[in-house]
């Protein structure tokens, strides 16, 4: 899932376009469309035209749309023309399961503390308007314990989308942390982190952030639409060129509570008691943050004893999650579950 820059004029332009391409049985020409779309009749020249109708056809298929070429009369000399399929672009009628019900108010749920929630908020309404019956009781008392966006999205996203400027705080793989001024291009999500891509302004080059690593506030700066998105850029080509080959390295070792962990303790390559309570499991790992998230979310039943780096990760989540937690006894719990 990415998340691209759009603008109130892009995003109406598209919507003009996918009309044009419904409202016809056959294929449109690029003049034809051209002229259909107010968009298009204002552009410069044939190859600004050009250049603004190959991303558009770029972005709907991006979007899923099935976007047809075909060739198009005779009297045209064979020129290519485009529509859209009605059969393939309409949705059938959805139905849900009340398992499936209940998994969508639970995701609407967890939605509600994060960034995320408005959209949320209307996805639910939009089930509840078409007669789906969304059973909140049947999801009492089942919270998530760690939220699931970090901290940074919001900001991040809200500059991807402005084309402005930000500053923040980065700590990166080895511990150390420095300030970066960055023009966002777009965001993403590879191997269940987010990223955000763009141009480093002070070392002018292209980089890649983990939000997951951004520390403290994200300050969005200078005037929106500051700057051009390249053309062709895609976020997760970049994040996959930039990410490190990971390398084996010696096992966690973890205490685990008694009657918790299960998950972890079925990947474990040995499982110690060490009393009534507690077990000492040792687990694989090639990453440090993909196993901190999963440790915290187990919240004071699982503490990590080895490495130092992964149990540091640890503490920064929990003491994240628990530092935007609205609870009066959020403050009681200890960060990590360390006694």
């Amino acid at each position: 899932m990415s998340v691209q820059p759009t603008t109130a004029a892009k995003t109406e332009r598209l919507l003009n376009l996918v009309i044009a391409l419904l409202s016809t049985r056959r294929p449109l020409t690029k003049a034809q469309l051209r002229a259909a779309v107010p968009h298009y009749q204002q552009t410069a020249s044939d190859e600004a035209f050009d250049r603004m109708f190959e991303r558009d056809k770029d972005e709907l298929r991006d979007l899923g749309i099935p976007l047809a070429t075909q060739l198009v009369a005779a009297a045209y000399d064979d020129e290519l023309g485009y529509r859209i399929d009605r059969r393939e672009y309409a949705l059938p009628e959805i139905g849900f399961e009340p398992d499936e019900v209940a998994a969508l108010a639970l995701a609407g749920r967890a939605w509600n503390q994060a960034s995320l929630a408005s959209s949320a908020a209307a996805a639910l309404t939009k089930l509840a308007s078409a007669g789906v019956e969304l059973d909140e009781r049947s999801v009492v008392g089942i919270e998530p314990r760690v939220r699931t966006t970090e901290a940074a999205f919001a900001p991040v996203h809200a500059a991807v989308k402005e084309r402005r400027e930000l500053t923040f705080s980065y700590r990166k793989a080895d511990g150390t942390t420095s300030t970066r001024r960055l023009q966002p291009w777009g965001m993403t999500q590879w191997r269940g982190r987010w990223y955000v891509t763009g141009l480093d302004v002070e070392r002018q080059a292209e980089r890649v952030f983990r939000l997951g690593r951004i520390e403290g506030k994200v300050t969005l700066v200078g005037k929106p639409a500051a700057y051009e998105i390249p053309d062709g850029h895609v976020p997760r080509v970049l994040v996959a060129a930039t990410e490190p080959t990971q390398t084996d390295q010696p096992p966690a070792v973890l205490r685990i509570r008694r009657g918790a962990g299960n998950t972890l303790r079925r990947r474990s390559r040995s499982v110690n008691d060490l009393d009534e309570s507690w077990s000492l499991v040792e687990i694989d790992f090639k990453e440090s943050q993909g196993l901190a998230q999963e440790v915290a979310g187990f919240g004071p039943d699982v503490i990590v004893e080895t490495p130092m780096a992964l149990r540091d990760a640890v503490v920064r989540l929990l003491a994240a999650a628990r530092d935007r937690h609205t609870s009066p006894t959020a403050e009681a719990t200890t960060p990590g579950g360390m006694p």
